[in-house]
């Protein structure tokens, strides 16, 4: 049986060339493979140029797994899942709860993997990465034999690619509620229910930086779980929390016990407003964090999403004082670094402050960043000084 081939124009090989892993629907111009299938990526002449996951729905057609002709069988698998592993050993520490495989950043095309102690979570998030669905589970009970695999696809990314959302016990059993270290510290997890896969784990490394440079009064926006509010309390007098949603303050509350610290306090409200309040007050804090959820969804949101990210910033630069330290991030991907930086320059000019950037960070490593694809860096983490 001959191998399913898809022919790409030139635009699309430029694009491979380029590094680039997704080919778009408009640069495909005939494939004879089944949906979810594993085609042979060809230009007009014949030339073979790879394999790639094919989509019968989605925009993104093509998503590149090799750019060589080679079998891209079980064992291709379990050579990017052995070489994902290999880095994270090198990159994770005094944490129990990392990602284990970042979709193209580990070249494994809509595919993540986290991990919480010795359960997996799996997300597949195109047709291809779904039929592959039991070879992962498969490769990760040979390389790990853990106590759990589930499946979190309840991301609304499935519905481009036609597939249903679905939440499902894999292999073993549902963990339910667990207690895992980050950092040496005790949080709160729920694999099936949580946020994501169960918590937001990519901002691990920054929330490290954030406790070495918090001090003071602290306020920590749209604190989620109160992962940097927990982070951070050691080293600061108090630190206040804020977050819109009352199930996750509650949650916040619980971690904050769980490492026994007292000088925090949680509360339900709009950042937005919250800000606004304190600006009219005139209230002070020596740390403040701002990380909100991504404002920008598309790029018909890219201007009201700057908006929102300046009135956020310009607010906490009015509050903090001198010498106060800002934390400030998007995880918007079509926001770029120099839109935010350009952003707090104007915040900057329009409260009369004078900014120090201390650093510059971005996901953590256990989210590699593939050069070739922009799309890869998305987490954008600025720690700034006010000296004036």
């Amino acid at each position: 049986m001959s191998e399913p081939k898809a022919v790409i124009t030139q635009k699309g090989v430029d694009r491979i060339r380029a590094g680039h892993l997704w080919i778009y629907r408009s640069d495909v111009m005939k494939c004879d493979g089944d949906a979810g299938s594993i085609v042979s990526v060809q230009d007009q002449r014949g030339k073979k140029l790879g394999k790639a996951f094919y989509s019968s729905n989605s925009q993104i057609t093509l998503r590149l797994l090799s750019t060589r002709d080679e079998a891209v069988d079980e064992m291709f698998f379990h050579r990017r899942l052995e070489m994902a592993w290999n880095l994270r050993k090198k990159v994770v520490s005094n944490t129990e709860v990392y990602r284990l495989v970042h979709g193209e950043g580990d070249g494994l095309p809509a595919v993540i993997i986290d991990r919480y102690q010795d359960v997996f979570v799996l997300q597949t998030l195109s047709q291809g990465s779904d039929q592959i669905k039991p070879v992962l589970v498969g490769i990760l009970q040979d390389l790990f034999s853990p106590a759990a695999i589930l499946e979190r696809n309840d991301s609304r990314v499935r519905e481009l690619e036609g597939l249903p959302q679905s939440v499902s016990v894999l292999a073993g059993s549902d963990p339910g509620e667990m207690v895992c270290l980050e950092n040496g510290l005790q949080f709160l997890f729920s694999p099936m229910h949580g946020q994501k896969t169960g918590g937001f784990l990519d901002q691990r490394e920054n929330r490290v930086c954030a406790r070495q440079l918090a001090f003071g009064k602290a306020l920590d926006c749209f604190c989620y779980a109160g992962s940097f509010a927990v982070h951070i309390a050691e080293v600061c007098e108090e630190v206040e929390a804020i977050d819109m949603s009352a199930e996750a303050i509650e949650l916040a509350r619980r971690n904050a016990g769980l490492n026994g610290l007292a000088n925090l306090h949680f509360e339900a409200e709009n950042v937005f407003d919250r800000l606004r309040l304190y600006d009219n007050l005139k209230k002070k804090f020596d740390t403040i964090i701002l990380d909100p959820p991504a404002f920008a969804k598309n790029r018909s949101h890219i201007s009201s999403a700057l908006r929102g990210y300046k009135e956020i910033n310009l607010r906490a630069l009015r509050l903090l004082n001198p010498g106060g330290l800002l934390i400030t991030a998007s995880c918007s991907q079509l926001i770029e670094e120099t839109m935010l930086l350009n952003l707090l320059v104007e915040a900057a000019s329009d409260t009369g402050r004078t900014l120090q950037l201390i650093e510059k960070r971005t996901q953590a490593r256990d989210h590699p960043i593939l050069l070739s694809m922009p799309e890869t860096y998305y987490l954008k983490c600025f720690f700034v000084r006010v000296l004036a």
